[in-house]
């Protein structure tokens, strides 16, 4: 059997007939002229035609060979494009929806971002933030970072660390807070009705406090409203250290697990993988202020 002829062989053609010569095509690629010789031959003996005729001038077509140009140009510019596809792949590429909380967006994700983006240029990363969770399986997101694991068997789901929460007040350097009835603490600033699946909302909403008076939506509605005096909320550790705040009791039993979650089928997408990973590290880095160690006196 021939041997089979190669794609080295097929840019040795093109460069010939671009160049004219052995001892131009062999400059052209880098290589020894007794190499590209070599190679001429294969391809010719492989295909059982004779490409080129020898003159004193130079290698010219023969007739085979114009016939065969064609196709041998569609390979040289398929290999082209299939580097260039590679190339961009490995400098992962394109653009991630990323699915969170908004306080997690906000204080831990965006402030830490731009390492990220500096270290691939060509990704992008869109964040979705609510409190209600987007549809997995329905590809919403391409990651999400939850508080609830999930339970579809479609999906992967990794353990990224613990948000501790904890009852904070205004800090006394601020004023403190507005003090409720007597032996009473300050007024809860509460989520509205149509909150409760949230997990936060089941911490000591009502214990040892007055009625709620103010309710708002967003933790961050929350936190303003604790820095204006008007009671005390029921809070993420590093969202309370972060705005200065006074923690007047920690409630484990209020923390939550955070998790990533992606879609199976996108576990080896490069793109995907890599801002797992660094939402992975950023969690790792930070899970002391996540947990609220500092408050806890861990």
């Amino acid at each position: 059997m021939s041997q089979q002829w190669q794609w080295d062989d097929v840019q040795v053609v093109l460069a010939l007939v671009e160049s004219g010569t052995l001892t131009a095509a062999a400059r052209q690629l880098g290589l020894g002229v007794a190499t590209v010789s070599r190679r001429l031959e294969r391809m010719e003996r492989s295909l059982a035609l004779r490409l080129f005729s020898r003159h004193p001038q130079g290698y010219r077509l023969t007739d085979d060979g114009q016939a065969l140009l064609p196709r041998m140009e569609a390979l040289a510019r398929a290999g082209e494009a299939l580097s260039g596809q590679a190339q961009a792949q490995a400098q992962t590429v394109g653009t991630v929806r990323m699915a969170t909380a908004d306080n997690l967006a906000s204080s831990l994700i965006l402030p830490h971002l731009g390492s990220l983006l500096t270290a691939h240029p060509g990704l992008n990363v869109e964040l979705v933030t609510g409190v209600y969770s987007v549809n997995m399986l329905r590809r919403e997101a391409d990651l999400a970072i939850r508080m609830v694991r999930p339970t579809q068997t479609s999906l992967i789901v990794r353990r990224l660390g613990l948000m501790g929460y904890g009852l904070y007040t205004r800090a006394a350097a601020d004023g403190g807070p507005q003090s409720g009835a007597e032996g009473e603490r300050p007024p809860l600033i509460a989520w509205p009705e149509g909150y409760g699946h949230l997990p936060a909302k089941l911490g000591r909403e009502h214990e040892h406090s007055s009625a709620p008076r103010v309710m708002t939506n967003t933790l961050l509605g929350q936190v303003v409203a604790v820095k204006a005096g008007l009671g005390m909320a029921l809070l993420p550790h590093f969202l309370g250290i972060e705005y200065g705040l006074q923690c007047i009791e920690s409630v484990p039993e209020a923390s939550q697990t955070i998790w990533l979650v992606m879609h199976q089928d996108l576990a080896h997408s490069r793109r995907v993988r890599t801002v797992a990973d660094f939402m992975i590290s950023l969690c790792e880095q930070h899970q002391a202020l996540l947990a609220g160690d500092a408050v806890n006196g861990h």
